[in-house]
């Protein structure tokens, strides 16, 4: 896991919503959210980047710090 950068808000009802993130100094935007769940470890969300690319996003909220969880392939597609 890498530790990133990401722009959110939150929804009236209190769910986060990433609208980018930073990831080796580069933007990228999220398109669309998708599945998200709780775990021991935090709030997973998962999210498509332009190019349909998927990337799993985790928020830690014991230490405030966002991760780019890593499994497959990384982001290749920066905000231009």
């Amino acid at each position: 896991m890498d530790p990133i950068e990401v722009t959110a808000h939150f929804d009236p009802k209190g769910n986060i919503l990433p609208r980018s993130f930073v990831w080796r100094r580069r933007t990228y935007r999220v398109d669309s959210i998708g599945r998200r769940w709780n775990g021991s470890d935090g709030h997973h969300i998962m999210v498509m980047t332009p190019g349909n690319r998927a990337h799993h996003l985790l928020f830690n909220p014991t230490d405030g710090i966002w991760y780019l969880v890593r499994g497959g392939e990384a982001p290749t597609i920066p905000l231009v």
